[in-house]
């Protein structure tokens, strides 16, 4: 909202705003609002979840298939559970709250135990050690030892 504001008040300044100048400023505004709000990720009862503006996904923990890193300049973890369900996810966030990570950790796990992962062991094995590592780095940051 601050944006579009922002846009039209320079319009405004540098040149004479019209309506369809307004309207396609406020079409710019909504699209950069829509690309740029991150999903909001949450955990409940064996559930990872991912809301967006626009998507809304959700894996089963518990029932995972598959686990892969996909390729590229921004890595993505994607997650696969035995009803065909996908979840995209942004490593950092797991990085960010680590109790999302144990979660999904836990969940992986009982996979593990119900024999239902069948790909992805070496990619969880990376990002716990990976997920170890920034812990220890901020027990350390915060204990001023870094």
């Amino acid at each position: 909202m601050q944006l579009f504001g922002a846009l039209m008040l320079l319009d405004w300044v540098l040149t004479e705003l019209t309506a369809g100048r307004a309207a396609l400023w406020a079409a710019l505004g909504g699209l950069l609002c829509i690309a740029l709000t991150p999903p909001r990720v949450s955990a409940e009862g064996g559930v990872l979840d991912s809301r967006g503006l626009l998507a809304h996904d959700r894996v089963h923990t518990d029932h995972l298939v598959a686990v892969r890193m996909s390729e590229g300049i921004a890595q993505r973890l994607v997650l696969t559970d035995s009803s065909g369900r996908h979840l995209v996810l942004d490593p950092h966030v797991l990085a960010a709250n680590p109790l999302l990570w144990h979660h999904l950790d836990q969940g992986a796990r009982r996979s593990v135990q119900h024999g239902t992962l069948r790909y992805g062991r070496a990619v969880l094995e990376s990002l716990g050690r990976r997920m170890d590592g920034e812990a220890c780095q901020g027990i350390l940051r915060a204990s001023g030892l870094e």
